[in-house]
């Protein structure tokens, strides 16, 4: 059976400190992100509010959109959340796995 896995975006407030992550199980991993645990990154910078999320059908296709979007300039991920999210709403709050 093929797993799925999700591409993310968390941040601090609105254009604050990224981070782009991938998971398989994201409710389980936005839970440890906010716990404290899991990144020491996103701990140090209290990035809690989850700003962008894309599905996708494997795991692998999640971390190849991870990498790729590791790669990008920080400009363009701003403009990528502020079209689809433009009040930079914490999506934790109403996203259904």
């Amino acid at each position: 059976m093929t797993r799925g896995g999700y591409t993310y975006i968390l941040t601090n407030k609105p254009m604050g400190i990224l981070y782009v992550g991938v998971t398989a199980d994201l409710s389980a991993r936005l839970e440890q992100h906010r716990l404290g645990l899991g990144s020491k990154f996103v701990k140090k910078w209290q990035l809690r509010r989850l700003v962008h999320v894309e599905t996708h059908d494997t795991i692998e296709e999640a971390i190849a959109r991870e990498k790729a979007l590791k790669e990008w300039q920080r400009l363009w991920k701003l403009r990528m959340i502020s079209e689809a999210n433009p009040n930079w709403d914490d999506l934790a709050e109403s996203f259904v796995p």
